[in-house]
């Protein structure tokens, strides 16, 4: 199979390619969460370029979750109005529409939110002023699952095909993940069974309340020593996760060519490939560029080729990739360059963060 080649993911959904926008932080969002114009703009160039999938940037499921300023916010019902605009117009390209959602958890300082942050258990990290988070009680945990469904039933409800559940990068699914962030002797600790406890009820209370036709994907990362997530936990994790009801799994590898230093030599791609459903729809992002990272990637096992990067400087990118060639241009870029493709000044701001991304 090719990128440009189409995919039934289920539920009544065929993609029209295998390239899936995966979900990037651009700060383009209004104080209260709601959706601003940039950031629409921004997705719908992204769609109209013909990504199969298109994912929103990380949208938070409380006010007080919040892990950075411009955050896309989906917990409250004044948001919907601005979803259901994203929603409709993605929607009419053709492409697949996902809301990312997530929590911040320990990565949700108080500075911002004024508030103590929680997690899974008390935890700290650089960043969060070396103020300790306040494990959640149990009522507290059932509060959160409320939380994301509610959220989820505000996407279905103006439009989106899905959500993505954002289980990586060490925000508050991932923290209850991992051996070191959650340390709980209750059932929402102790070995995986228990730490995907969480994202399993989350998982099961949004199918519950959505239709049929919704899509629930997952992300989750590999490997986070500093979380405690390791590899084999990882892949018995995607292994449960195959056997309830989502239709993707997305794992999130910064760089897909890379391999662990374990003794093994197949690529993070192929490991997971290896232990799940050979017809379960798998996703793998990171680092992939042109039309030859895309087709190494699909021979390694990944049925959808996600991006980051490379789709914010070229937002007709899956067009291209009937071009056994294409190799798009490589940072850095130009202001210039990133407004005509739809980055507002706040984007470009943000992006100046990454090191050679844009010309200073």
């Amino acid at each position: 199979m090719k990128p440009i080649d189409t995919v039934d993911i289920g539920r009544g959904y065929v993609l029209k390619n295998r390239t899936v926008l995966a979900a990037m932080t651009n700060k383009q969002s209004h104080e209260d969460g709601t959706l601003s114009d940039d950031e629409i703009n921004w997705l719908v160039r992204r769609a109209e370029g013909d990504f199969g999938i298109t994912t929103t940037a990380a949208a938070n499921v409380t006010e007080k979750g919040r892990g950075w300023e411009g955050e896309m916010g989906v917990w409250g019902d004044h948001q919907i109005p601005g979803l259901t605009k994203l929603a409709t117009r993605l929607n009419t390209t053709g492409t697949i529409s996902l809301v990312q959602l997530f929590h911040g958890g320990m990565r949700a300082p108080r500075a911002l939110n004024g508030v103590r942050p929680i997690s899974a258990s008390e935890n700290t990290e650089l960043g969060m002023d070396g103020e300790y988070t306040r494990m959640m009680s149990s009522t507290e945990v059932s509060q959160m699952i409320q939380s994301f469904t509610d959220a989820a039933v505000r996407c279905e409800e103006a439009g989106f095909s899905g959500v993505e559940l954002h289980g990586a990068h060490s925000y508050l699914i991932c923290q209850f993940l991992g051996t070191k962030t959650n340390r709980r002797p209750d059932h929402w600790g102790g070995d995986i069974n228990g730490r995907s406890r969480f994202l399993l009820e989350l998982i099961k209370s949004i199918r519950a309340a959505t239709g049929e036709r919704f899509l629930i994907a997952v992300r989750i990362s590999p490997i986070i020593e500093k979380a405690g997530i390791y590899l084999e936990d990882s892949l018995a994790l995607a292994q449960i996760l195959c056997g309830v009801e989502i239709d993707m799994l997305h794992i999130s590898c910064w760089d897909v060519f890379e391999s662990v230093n374990d003794g093994i030599e197949d690529s993070l791609t192929r490991r997971f490939r290896n232990v799940i459903p050979e017809n379960f729809p798998l996703i793998s992002t990171g680092a992939v560029w042109g039309t030859e990272d895309a087709q190494w990637l699909i021979d390694q096992g990944a049925d959808l080729v996600g991006v980051a990067r490379v789709g914010i400087a070229h937002p007709d990118w899956p067009r291209n990739l009937n071009d056994p060639n294409y190799l798009p241009k490589r940072p850095p870029f130009t202001e210039n360059h990133l407004r005509s493709v739809d980055l507002s000044d706040v984007f470009i701001d943000y992006m100046k963060r990454w090191k050679n991304f844009v010309v200073q």
